[in-house]
């Protein structure tokens, strides 16, 4: 193996390649959520989720093929001519005019996405095994590139449509064109190509392995805190714009500050996947994934119900009613009145109930009849900052398992990191292409913004039994000593 300084050189071009990529690849949730919010172009809740998952599509199912070119050929080739190819539909894209055209072109830049599955593989073999989970967790750093976008695009966005606010626009494509051929360009020079022992298999043999159960697996774990990472990514800008009711900028900031954590720390969950072991990682991230997203999932909200009503004790004639009373023959009973002046509490459910007199003066009565009925007013103002410290926790925890998914497959699969990588990573891509279509429908049907993190909640308790039962087994069939060595490998 070549000395690490020549590894921690193709890392670091690895990384800048594949942060360029991925801030290319979140481009449309900011530009399409400004170019409807302007009404440049007018699209539909469920047009915009298509929009915003087309490229992500593109980047998933052109993984594994990537990942097996990169296998074959090496990474210095394939990352640059999918850096270069990749900048002509975003220098077209200002000439879109419609759906289809900008949909079109979508899914071609959307091949920035693959950018990971050839990074994954075109790293690992510069890098012994005890430094692969370090070495991978710091490449995924460069998801990091989505945070780029969401805090830089809506800026420059509304500085070039200041003076022109039909055409301005047009120049954000182009400079991310630029930035994806000059990097191309700088890649070329600067690396160094290396091939990995599966270049002599076959295209039946490198697919071999993905037989394994094992892999679909880890694809669903990835599909878990990699899609929806990337979902995410794109949804909180308009998901902050129409709740909260932020700018685009502030609302781009926010976004940011989702994924900025997600993509820093992937890092630090390749330290903690070697040191740890990936499973006890992966236990904390699914478990943190599902409590978070059960707390996120309560909308913002005011309901009135039917609540604690007054019944008649006995028969009788109404004698009189008041604003705090009725009474009944010789019997009085005391209403409960609406406090108007209570407040609602900023950051927890709370609720305030009344009642409200249904019966007139002298009228007769039978015992149980309804005197006043009841009502329970319940109000949640989900906080916007506690909802975005949630959603930072809830993208850290992601962030983390995402290091730790790609932990496994060096030591499962040496040999096919780039097939397996590419594999793993598509079924990732294709939770961050179905996300925001799923969250598109969800919002269409339910009216609640937060109907998407009740879908992220259901995966992740997926994934945790799917895990927890795998572990168990293991250990029932396995000796004390071959368990061991397991829970230190995955």
């Amino acid at each position: 193996m070549a000395n690490l300084s020549q590894s921690h050189r193709i890392l670091f071009f690895n990384t800048l390649g594949f942060m360029v990529c991925f801030a290319c690849w979140t481009l449309n949730g900011v530009l399409v959520t400004f170019l409807n919010d302007r009404g440049i172009f007018e699209w539909s809740v469920v047009e915009i989720g298509w929009l915003l998952g087309i490229p992500i599509l593109t980047g998933s199912i052109m993984r594994l093929p990537m990942g097996i070119l990169t296998d074959k050929y090496g990474g210095k080739p394939v990352f640059s001519c999918l850096l270069i190819l990749s900048s002509i539909p975003l220098f077209l894209l200002p000439f879109a005019t419609n759906f289809w055209t900008f949909a079109i072109l979508s899914f071609l830049f959307g091949m920035v996405g693959t950018s990971f599955a050839i990074g994954v593989g075109y790293t690992s073999i510069w890098y012994p095994k005890e430094w692969q989970g370090r070495a991978l967790g710091i490449f995924g750093m460069g998801s990091s590139g989505a945070a780029l976008t969401t805090f830089l695009a809506p800026t420059l966005l509304n500085n070039f449509t200041e003076n022109d606010p039909e055409n301005g626009w047009k120049w954000l494509p182009v400079i991310y064109g630029i930035a994806l051929l000059a990097t191309g360009i700088v890649f070329f020079i600067f690396t160094t190509n290396k091939k990995v022992e599966a270049t002599s298999k076959t295209i039946k043999q490198l697919l071999q392995p993905l037989k394994s159960v094992r892999v679909w697996r880890f694809g669903l774990y990835y599909f878990l805190v990699f899609g929806s990472f990337v979902s995410f990514s794109q949804w909180l800008l308009p998901n902050f714009m129409n709740v909260y009711h932020t700018t685009l900028v502030t609302g781009g900031l926010f976004a940011a500050f989702f994924s900025l954590p997600t993509g820093v720390i992937r890092a630090y969950g390749g330290f903690l996947s070697d040191r740890f072991g990936a499973r006890k990682v992966m236990y904390w991230v699914l478990s943190s994934s599902v409590v978070l997203s059960f707390l996120l999932m309560f909308p913002k909200m005011e309901i009135t119900t039917a609540g604690s009503g007054l019944l008649a004790s006995k028969a009788g004639t109404v004698t009189k009613v008041s604003e705090d009373q009725i009474v009944v023959g010789d019997k009085t009973y005391a209403i409960t009145k609406d406090d108007k002046e209570a407040e609602h509490s900023k950051i927890l459910p709370s609720k305030k109930s009344w009642q409200e007199v249904v019966v007139q003066q002298n009228q007769q009565i039978q015992k149980k009849d309804l005197l006043a009925e009841g009502i329970t007013q319940i109000h949640f103002e989900a906080n916007m900052w506690i909802y975005l410290a949630l959603v930072i926790l809830i993208g850290a925890a992601w962030g983390i398992g995402a290091a730790a998914v790609y932990k496994h497959i060096p030591d499962y699969f040496p040999n096919e990191v780039g097939v397996i990588g590419g594999m793993v990573g598509m079924l990732g891509g294709l939770g961050g292409f179905f996300g925001p279509i799923i969250f598109g429908y969800l919002l269409s049907f339910t009216g609640f913004w937060t109907s998407s993190w009740v879908f992220i909640l259901a995966i992740s308790l997926i994934c945790l039994i799917w895990m927890h039962r795998v572990v168990v087994n293991l250990m029932k069939e396995k000796s004390p000593e071959y368990a061991k060595d397991m829970d230190r490998k995955s």
